[in-house]
């Protein structure tokens, strides 16, 4: 069983920063892949950025040039770095993390931008 736990969610002026965490615990494979998703108020749940243990970072056209993921492979955990914040980036921001096709989510860290 695998658990993660996000951190790092608040609430921010348009153009901040934020710095979002997710630990994973339990069994993880050496080859998985984590990401990021986030869900707006009324819409579904989309890809912000992924991240293979080895291989091509994936972002989302909106993540592109603003946002940076990046992964501690030693201590299981995936952060993304997010500046120049947006209203429409106003969302919960789950943890996702994919193993051997098995998926897994974390409970989600509100993120809120003020205009």
């Amino acid at each position: 069983q695998v658990q993660l736990v996000e951190s790092g969610g608040g609430l921010v002026q348009a153009g901040g920063s934020l710095r979002l965490s997710c630990a994973a615990s339990g069994t993880i494979f050496v080859f998985t892949t984590m990401g990021w998703y986030r869900q707006a108020p009324g819409q579904q749940r989309e890809l912000v950025a992924r991240i293979p243990s080895m291989g091509r970072i994936n972002y989302a056209d909106s993540a592109k040039g603003r946002f940076t993921i990046s992964r501690d492979n030693a201590k299981n955990t995936v952060y993304l770095q997010m500046t120049s914040l947006r209203p429409d980036d106003t969302g919960v921001y789950y943890c996702n993390l994919d193993q051997s096709g098995r998926i897994y989510w974390g409970q989600g860290t509100q993120v809120t931008v003020s205009s």
